[in-house]
């Protein structure tokens, strides 16, 4: 190697160093916990400052939602258990065994050398079956699953990695309510019968998604304390069996759901669950805190499981961050799951050991942000307002105005807060371009801190794949020159 190249070398290797903050882990020993690591957000953050997070944390255990290369890989020698996944529109490539054969080498395999990437299942669709989903991914879904599973086996890995399939708690049901009666869903029931047999033959597991959060969301009449685990309020009976808690019942539903079709010791990981912060009335930081405690709690002691299941609950929580793209069909709180913020601090007290210490995670380190700067409504134009209600609407439309809505954070804000808070979450999402702080001249851009009382006006992480790029653009241009120096 020439002078030049070794100065090269070296200097990237500086610049390295730099990029990767060496955060010494303070983690407890915590339960043996996954997180859903989702990626429906308008800015990201590096996949190493997220993983070395994570690890500060002491989580075990993560559930993804793709298998992008430059995630995975972050995942390279943590020993943390990964679940990788194949999105529901890419299922019917996966009907061919050639495709999913390939699939399996370029996702699998590169990350399986010594010192690799710990993956311990791939998810195959996420939950295909859905009501709302009339029935679209029927057909292509457990074709999927077999094709995954032999390319996995046929390469060496079925040993190790299982492949399943996340469902929604609606794929089950009860005609009364009460455990004993749960089956699968008639217009399901045999699909979902020869799926549970292979799951069985293949040692995999049942994956499913349950939230307490829904039923107190979607049913004005529930029982508020049904959906926490302190007890206290009103139980559900079946042939003597108390319930205490929807989450146990929804759960042992499952378990007579399996019983009755030929699998009543198929292992059962819960892939989701959680309680969103914002969006709703039910959507607070303080009953979020409240329902961890009680899980985190339940699953420490050493009665936890369930009354038809006792022993230990294998838990993903949902999720590690909030996501301001994912879609609100079905309400304001899809965006404000995260125990973590969108820049990586955590929102409330929360104790991953189960013992309910008045603690808060470890935060992400090192996060990079935009220039503090918002974009507000311009109160000089306020008798100019012809274009504001267009205006809002687009900025609600294309940004996120989740926390504006009853009994949300930003709720208790006048008519110009609104308009404010709606221009400056467009603004930020679009990397505070100025022109995205423009709207016919009503907006502008402030250096005053706008979040007031509970409302964050929150100001936007620099974009890692953004931040790569200018580092790389950075590094290149002073090689040139150091280059240059050198060939003199």
């Amino acid at each position: 190697m020439g002078q030049a190249e070794t100065l090269m070398w070296g200097f990237l290797s500086c610049i390295c160093v730099l990029w990767v903050s060496a955060a010494t882990s303070n983690a407890a020993e915590t339960l043996s916990l996954g997180v859903n690591w989702g990626g429906m957000s308008s800015h990201h953050m590096l996949p190493s400052t997220v993983v070395e997070m994570i690890k500060n944390n002491g989580i075990k255990k993560v559930k993804l939602f793709e298998s992008d290369n430059w995630t995975v890989k972050a995942f390279a020698g943590t020993d943390i258990e990964v679940m990788v996944a194949i999105p529901n529109d890419k299922l019917a490539h996966f009907g061919k065994y050639d495709h999913a054969k390939d699939w399996v080498k370029q996702n699998i395999s590169q990350h399986m050398k010594d010192g690799g990437v710990n993956i311990k299942y791939v998810a195959v669709g996420n939950e295909p079956f859905l009501s709302a989903y009339n029935g679209s991914n029927m057909k292509t879904t457990f074709p999927a699953l077999q094709n995954i599973q032999k390319a996995l086996n046929e390469l060496g890995y079925g040993d190790k990695i299982k492949a399943s399939i996340p469902q929604n708690a609606d794929v089950y049901e009860s005609s009364n309510d009460t455990p004993s009666e749960g089956q699968f869903r008639s217009d399901i029931k045999d699909l979902m019968h020869q799926i549970v047999k292979f799951l069985h033959d293949n040692n995999a597991p049942f994956i499913v998604n349950i939230y307490p959060f829904l039923s107190l969301y979607q049913n004005p009449n529930f029982p508020f304390d049904l959906a926490f685990f302190d007890g206290g309020g009103k139980s559900i009976n079946d042939k003597g069996v108390q319930y205490t808690n929807v989450f146990d019942a929804n759960y042992d539903t499952l378990v007579w759901a399996l019983t009755k079709a030929g699998a009543p010791n198929l292992k059962i990981v819960v892939g989701e669950i959680g309680w969103p912060t914002d969006g709703n009335k039910f959507a607070t930081a303080n009953l979020a805190k409240k329902f961890y405690k009680g899980l985190l709690k339940k699953m420490a002691s050493s009665k936890n499981g369930t009354p038809l299941r006792p022993g230990h609950l294998d838990v993903y929580l949902f999720s590690l961050f909030d996501e301001d793209q994912k879609s609100i069909a079905p309400g304001p709180f899809e965006r404000h799951w995260g125990i973590f913020r969108y820049d990586g601090k955590p929102k409330f007290p929360m104790d991953l050991t189960g013992q309910g210490q008045e603690k808060y995670l470890v935060a992400a380190e090192g996060v990079q942000y935009l220039t503090k700067q918002w974009c507000v409504f311009n109160k000089e134009h306020s008798n100019t307002t012809d274009t504001v209600a267009a205006d809002l609407s687009y900025a609600c439309a294309m940004g996120d105005c989740t926390a504006l809505g009853y009994g949300s954070s930003c709720n208790n804000l006048d008519s110009y807060g609104n308009i404010s808070y709606a221009y400056n979450m467009w603004f930020q999402m679009q990397d505070q371009d100025v022109q995205a702080c423009d709207f016919h001249g009503t907006g502008t851009i402030t250096t005053v801190n706008a979040s007031t009382g509970t409302c964050l006006f929150p100001v936007q992480i620099e974009n890692a794949g953004k931040r790569v790029e200018l580092m790389s653009l950075t590094g290149m241009v002073l090689l040139s020159f150091l280059v240059t120096l050198i060939l003199r």
